[in-house]
């Protein structure tokens, strides 16, 4: 068994841990977004209101958000040693295989950034976003990157916060 094998499980403790203590509770993990009715404007989003689930579209620069490539789940929470960033996790369709991989970044003055990793040692994937939709959703473009082995060409994406993760 190789070292990303053992040190995969361990990713998803503290996802499980939360979804375990919020049922327990009877209700979603509380969130760091603004109040219900209070619109966030993409400039004053900061990176606590990422903590959560999010629904993830793929789809080519000549395609539509209606006919995502690939759809999936990303998961963010605080980054354990960088301040003011996240850390989590992808998990996504990619054509005869799921894809999974960890992500790490951050939102400064409105402007999205996130870098992928398979292995959580290169980097796949770089995603350059912003928010919309009073925080409740982010768009923008994963592109392969710089030096990576990637084949798969940029994309566009729509990330749109889960249900109860307001």
């Amino acid at each position: 068994m190789n070292a990303r094998h053992l040190f995969l499980p361990l990713l998803w403790l503290p996802l499980a841990m939360t979804a375990v203590m919020a049922a327990a509770q009877g209700s979603a993990p509380a969130s760091s977004t603004a109040p219900a009715g209070v619109c966030t404007a993409a400039s004053d989003f900061i990176s606590p209101q990422l903590y959560g689930e999010w629904q993830l579209s793929l789809w080519p620069e000549n395609g539509t958000a209606q006919a995502p490539a690939s759809r999936g789940v990303v998961r963010f929470e605080r980054h354990p040693e960088y301040a003011g960033s996240v850390r989590g996790s992808l998990r996504r369709s990619t054509p005869g295989a799921e894809r999974e991989a960890l992500v790490s970044g951050d939102v400064i003055s409105g402007a999205f950034n996130l870098d992928e990793s398979a292995d959580g040692l290169r980097m796949d994937a770089v995603w350059e976003g912003a928010p919309g939709d009073c925080g409740r959703e982010i768009r923008g473009l994963r592109r392969p990157a710089e030096g990576s082995a990637a084949t798969e060409p940029a994309m566009n994406f729509l990330l749109r916060k889960a249900p109860g993760w307001n």
